[in-house]
């Protein structure tokens, strides 16, 4: 990808939130992502974003926003807040109001939005019984909804939109689901369903140019990558950009690579989001080096593996290890690529 040098140094978008921020106080929140974009200036990452201040988690611009879904008083196996799909949902209006108009205001670094894929959530709030008729039609509806708010973020400003779907790599496991929550969304919604449902989101009549659409299928690989599965997947969803992960050097995360086709760029999640302990330098370049024997290192963006703080609630690190990790993507980019960028 031509313009892939505009977006190298990359982030899944959720940041550790200031202590005591809640969401229902609109100026705390507003005075936040200011800081919150300050960081992320001082970093030098080539994305900004709101660090997703707004939502309880990786959900909630749809789950807070769209009509249509309960929120129970349930924990389901994937650990989060489980919601139930009442009614086949339409939405009232704009999932992130004013989104890119509001960080075009604080900074000139390019917008990113994150947004969670229709396929995820129809996979894990449709209950037989419960308005939609199956979970590919709650899907559909929700790939409307999300397929018009990447057109309305592509009008203000946004230049990179990401849409995260956590259960996708399960699907091209190798052998049975690793995870019960990735065992339980397979039965509800079928890979092929999956991939229908995801497809429909990130395919915009027009892709303005300087404008990528990502996937992030997953925050680990799985043990062992069926091949075929994770070629289908690649090219069944037309997504510009698959932010992978690479945190753990294993052959798994090398195959998923291996499996995406030329014309598709990467976002390597280098650095483990998860625990403070900062990466060997020269581990993770040998890694990307790796990558780079059989995939053009020029199509490829570097980022942290996952979010740092998906449920607000539960951030994986503190402000001061995120923003070591954050440098340390940062540093690994000019490894890569100079200052070219």
């Amino acid at each position: 990808m031509a313009d892939t040098f505009n977006y190298r140094i990359d982030h899944h978008g959720s940041l550790v939130r200031p202590a005591g921020l809640a969401t229902e106080d609109p100026g705390a929140v507003d005075a936040a992502v200011r800081e919150a974009v300050v960081l992320q200036r001082r970093l030098r990452s080539t994305v900004v974003t709101d660090g997703d201040f707004p939502h309880e988690d990786f959900r909630g611009a749809v789950l807070d926003t769209v009509p249509g879904f309960r929120r129970t008083g349930e924990t389901g196996p994937d650990g989060l807040v489980r919601w139930v799909a009442e009614t086949l949902p339409k939405t009232n209006g704009p999932l992130l109001p004013d989104y890119g108009t509001r960080l075009a205001a604080l900074t000139v670094i390019a917008p990113k939005a994150t947004l969670p894929s229709p396929a995820y959530l129809a996979a894990t709030t449709f209950e037989a019984g419960h308005g939609p008729s199956s979970a590919r039609e709650l899907g559909e509806a929700l790939a409307e909804i999300v397929r018009a708010e990447i057109a309305r973020l592509v009008s203000q400003g946004v230049r990179l939109i990401q849409l995260d779907n956590p259960l996708l790599l399960d699907h091209v496991a190798a052998g049975e689901p690793a995870t019960a929550a990735a065992a339980t969304a397979a039965t509800t919604l079928s890979f092929e369903d999956a991939l229908a449902v995801d497809a429909a989101a990130v395919r915009p009549a027009e892709r303005p140019e300087g404008v990528r659409i990502g996937v992030s299928p997953g925050w680990a690989a799985p043990a062992a990558v069926d091949r075929a599965r994770a070629e289908r997947l690649f090219t069944a969803v037309p997504a510009d950009r698959w932010v992978l992960p690479l945190d753990r050097g294993t052959e798994a995360e090398l195959d998923l690579v291996r499996a995406l086709p030329e014309d598709r760029d990467v976002c390597l999640g280098v650095v483990d989001a998860t625990v403070p302990q900062l990466e060997d330098i020269d581990t993770v370049m040998n890694r990307i080096d790796a990558v780079g024997e059989f995939k053009d290192i020029e199509d490829a963006a570097v980022s942290p593996s996952r979010g740092f703080a998906d449920v607000a609630s539960q951030p994986l690190l503190s402000a001061e290890d995120q923003r070591k990790k954050l440098v340390l993507v940062e540093t690994i980019a000019r490894y890569c690529w100079g200052n070219e960028f």
